[in-house]
């Protein structure tokens, strides 16, 4: 069974109910390998993704508890990235 979140199939979940935590992988990774990109949300879950900016695994936190208290989970993606080859790009588009 998948689970699928903002149209992401993650073909791979583990939940542990010590920590309320739910990781989840697409198909492929197994995460033995850091993946190339990182981050966590305002709300404290984690993200990573591919070198072509696709998600390839989440951490979610306190998963259960969050459901059960607002019957939602929300998470909230970065707006974008910028690479140190972008920077001039980003700041005039920003002036």
């Amino acid at each position: 069974m998948s689970v699928t979140v903002a149209d992401i199939e993650f073909a791979q979940h583990h939940y542990d109910d010590r920590g309320d935590v739910l990781y989840l992988s697409v198909d492929g990774y197994d995460g033995h390998a850091p993946s190339p990109h990182a981050d966590a949300t305002p709300e404290g879950h984690g993200i990573e993704w591919d070198d072509k900016w696709r998600v390839i695994a989440m951490t979610l936190v306190n998963f259960k508890w969050l459901i059960e208290r607002d019957g939602e989970l929300r998470i909230t993606w970065p707006d974008g990235h910028v690479t140190r080859d972008e920077p001039f790009r980003v700041l005039a588009a920003a002036a």
